[in-house]
């Protein structure tokens, strides 16, 4: 199991593994320590953050949205293209070999966790669906708490 996150000390990006029985986190950068909370991890399961210590987590793909926004785009583009030329034929080819794509990537491309306060990203954890999907009214909370805090995020 491994988790990406943000260093709360020194804002860097970091990927470090762990499993039931690590203690903390060590940043890569900058050598802070983050004490892991106490039956965060249970087996292969995370039940909360290790992170933060929220206990609000959803699932996601895990797939980046750039990706996906350019296969999209790259459809439209395409087929605009195609559609100017007045060629329907390779106008909608073009659209449904991008949704098709679009469809095989979400088929073969695994879930996610994800914290709804840091943001922390795991992988390789079993047993995410217990967490749900992702919950508007939970992600506009945490948003309002980084807004009333002065931050653009919720940092601790």
């Amino acid at each position: 199991m491994n988790v990406t996150f943000t260093c709360p000390n020194c804002n860097q990006p970091n990927r470090v593994s762990f499993d039931e029985n690590s203690q903390q986190l060590v940043c890569s950068h900058c050598s802070h320590s983050i004490v892991i909370p106490a039956e965060a991890v249970v087996g292969q399961q995370v039940q909360r953050c290790l992170v933060c210590s929220s206990l609000d987590l959803y699932v996601r793909k895990d797939f980046p949205q750039r990706v996906g926004i350019a296969l999209v785009a790259a459809g439209i583009i395409g087929s605009s293209i195609a559609w100017a030329y007045v060629n329907v034929f390779w106008t909608f080819a073009i659209l449904f070999a991008s949704a098709l794509a679009d469809l095989a990537l979400f088929a073969v491309v695994g879930n996610a966790l994800m914290c709804y306060r840091c943001q922390a990203q795991y992988r390789r954890t079993e047993q995410i669906d217990v967490h749900g999907a992702f919950d508007l009214e939970t992600h506009e909370r945490y948003r309002q708490l980084a807004a009333r805090m002065g931050t653009g995020e919720l940092k601790l």
